[in-house]
């Protein structure tokens, strides 16, 4: 699954913009903006099952978050994007300084000369102009702030039942929690979904998370906004290297509509693979003629055949 190269050990900025960010896709998306804080459900108010259930899946969010203050890795690896208007495949190479994004396919073919000018167009300027890096860190560390509290309302924010215990995981799913009183837009839309989570016993570290919701969801009466009923996420998450978990696929379809008029059609599709890590201190510069040589796609391949 993964090609151990030397890896990059030291954090630097926080630059996992295309990490967390396919978590708020999956749930942003249902969420529109904004943070939630959820209300804690005194243990009296649960039945013991749902008490031990909350109880791996509070173990299963410190572990999560644990296990993202101490990432110090950096990684190469392939991200296949699909929506309505958009299907672009790219190698992606995550540095100290920045993370570099090289188009490969669109629309399932090789870019023409055009494209590929507009490619290194961008991604020199990701390497000589401290704005666009500045630019990607605000990015990340606002995403991260937001993953961040989405995980943690997860505990309170459902009311979870295991449901399996075999193959080495362990299931639970969870629905609305009638307790729960969301105070913004984006916990209204969280509080109206159901669905499953499966959980890495071994590790007690997430694998899969799908929900839907499961009513429509209204704002200012429907004027200012609605989601319909319906709307689904997908993630799924691998292990390319011991003790090291990635979002390999997500999956996103919603529908609404905001302020009066505007449509929402959130149909989104990411797999990302062949997870490499990136080589220690290797600069921007250097992965721009690593990506330029095609010893990114080499690397890539290799790590995707294991």
């Amino acid at each position: 699954m993964v090609n151990s190269m030397t890896p990059g050990n030291s954090r630097g900025t926080t630059l996992r913009v295309s990490r967390v960010r396919r978590w708020l896709r999956a749930a942003a998306a249902l969420c529109f903006s904004g943070v939630a804080a959820a209300l804690p459900l005194s243990a009296a108010s649960l039945s013991p099952a749902n008490q031990a259930a909350k109880k791996i899946v509070q173990t299963v969010i410190n572990n999560e978050i644990a296990a993202n203050n101490n990432d110090h890795v950096k990684w190469m690896y392939r991200d296949a994007y699909k929506s309505p208007d958009k299907n672009v495949v790219k190698l992606k190479v995550e540095t100290n300084d920045g993370t570099l994004a090289k188009r490969i396919l669109i629309d399932g073919h090789p870019l023409d000369a055009r494209q590929q000018q507009q490619d290194d167009a961008s991604m020199q300027k990701v390497i000589d102009d401290p704005s666009v890096r500045a630019q990607q860190r605000k990015n990340s560390a606002h995403d991260d702030a937001q993953a961040l509290a989405l995980m943690k309302m997860l505990p309170d924010g459902f009311l979870w039942t295991e449901t399996g215990d075999s193959g080495g995981t362990i299931q639970l799913s969870f629905k609305p929690n009638p307790a729960f009183d969301p105070p913004t837009y984006a916990s209204r839309v969280f509080a109206a979904m159901a669905g499953t989570m499966t959980v890495n016993k071994q590790q007690m570290r997430l694998e899969d998370l799908s929900g839907k919701l499961i009513r429509p969801v209204e704002f200012g009466w429907g004027l200012f906004g609605k989601i319909q009923s319906g709307g689904t996420f997908h993630i799924i998450r691998t292990q390319v290297a011991p003790g090291e978990w990635e979002i390999t696929q997500t999956h996103v379809h919603i529908q609404g509509h905001i302020l009066f008029f505007k449509s929402i059609s959130q149909q989104e599709d990411e797999i990302t693979s062949g997870y490499v890590h990136t080589p220690h201190g290797l600069t921007l510069q250097q992965a721009y003629t690593m990506l330029q040589k095609g010893k990114v796609a080499q690397l890539v391949e290799a790590a995707e055949k294991k």
